[in-house]
């Protein structure tokens, strides 16, 4: 297997047109086209999970944050990130990173956060709008049903939780055979009149040449006729933080979960409002910009990390805020790395790394 192999499938989940505009995923360090003698997942890349990837005999590192977010100006070794680049160069092991694209889709870093909390009935909390594409196209009605169930499995007619939604209506289609063309039906220099079926699905924008690709493979016309057009509807399935529901239970008792879950040494938190706890938002990482996003959806609970002190304030006594750390609140996404890579290639070496990559410590005084 070659690395860009496990690069394009890690794209095809997480889209790098889904990152944010400051971010810096995708391969940062090595040859696509190298062979992958195994890869090692981590939330960071550091020296000592270099170290590690060569002890265990890893030539590709899959981690959430980059590496090289900034420009590097110089590799001379004066900071954690010069030398760690040096260290994977010269022992040729690729990076690859992928973080805000793996926040931004409901089954990456904040859906590994929902499953640990039991979250059900979830949806993104802040939905990234202009994602979604509308296809049209035009069938002979006897390769309908082949079309679009190629449609489907190249990532079309998802809305919500419903697959395979599309709509359809009858019509007749004209066209005249052009010299040099290779018609499917009809004959060269006479218009022709064909029973055909008008076939609209939607689709996230990126998946667009998948689609696109699928349609031209399954569909019988020399020129396939589609029009494509962008929509204003937020994608359910994209955006930031998650919402959802849980078992209802007390504030301290859904505290304490947050306590044994995550295993933290501390969990800061705005003052208990006395409510039952039913609904909860999360998102990993430093989430504070979604409190007020948390606060309009009906949260009981919010849970993030990162939060500044006078961000506290901003949950009004309205909703029980928790910063669980910003590590601490990702640390289960080396598990969703493994999970996914084991699944799409079972027979090959994926390990987690068992290096602490946490740069913060906390002293209890005990």
């Amino acid at each position: 297997m070659k690395i860009s192999d496990l690069t394009s499938y890690l794209h095809l989940i997480a889209p790098p047109s889904l990152q944010e505009d400051y971010d810096n995923a995708g391969l940062l360090i090595g040859d696509p086209n190298r062979e992958c003698t195994g890869v090692l997942c981590t939330l960071d890349v550091t020296e000592d999970v270099i170290t590690e990837a060569v002890e265990k005999k890893c030539n590709c590192i899959v981690a959430h944050h980059p590496l090289i977010f900034r420009g590097l100006k110089k590799l001379s070794g004066g900071s954690y990130v010069e030398r760690t680049v040096i260290a994977a160069l010269k022992h040729g092991i690729a990076v690859f990173a992928s973080h805000t694209n793996l926040d931004n889709v409901i089954e990456g870093v904040n859906g590994k956060i929902a499953d640990k909390l039991g979250l059900t009935q979830r949806k993104v909390l802040d939905p990234k709008p202009s994602v979604l594409q509308k296809l049209y196209t035009f069938v002979p009605a006897g390769h309908l049903d082949k079309v679009r169930d190629a449609l489907f499995a190249a990532g079309a007619g998802n809305i919500s939780d419903y697959t395979e939604c599309s709509f359809t209506h009858s019509g007749t289609g004209t066209f005249k055979p052009g010299k040099g063309s290779n018609p499917y039906s009809g004959t060269v220099g006479e218009r022709k009149n064909e029973d055909e079926i008008k076939l609209e699905v939607i689709l996230p924008g990126y998946r667009r040449s998948a689609v696109l690709q699928a349609l031209s493979d399954a569909h019988p016309y020399e020129e396939v006729a589609y029009d494509l057009i962008s929509l204003d509807n937020e994608h359910q399935g994209t955006g930031s933080g998650i919402i959802g529901e849980i078992t209802p239970v007390s504030e301290k008792e859904f505290l304490q979960k947050l306590y044994d879950t995550f295993n933290g040494n501390v969990i800061k938190h705005t003052r208990l409002t006395g409510k039952t706890v039913r609904r909860v938002a999360v998102c990993g990482g430093a989430g504070s910009f979604l409190i007020s996003k948390a606060l309009r959806s009906g949260a009981d609970v919010y849970v993030t990390g990162d939060i500044k002190y006078h961000e506290f304030f901003d949950a009004d006594g309205k909703m029980l805020l928790c910063d669980i750390g910003h590590y601490e609140s990702e640390q289960f996404t080396t598990d969703l790395f493994v999970e996914l890579l084991r699944e799409k290639f079972p027979t090959f070496a994926v390990l987690k790394s068992g290096v602490s990559t946490n740069p913060v410590h906390y002293f209890t005084g005990k």
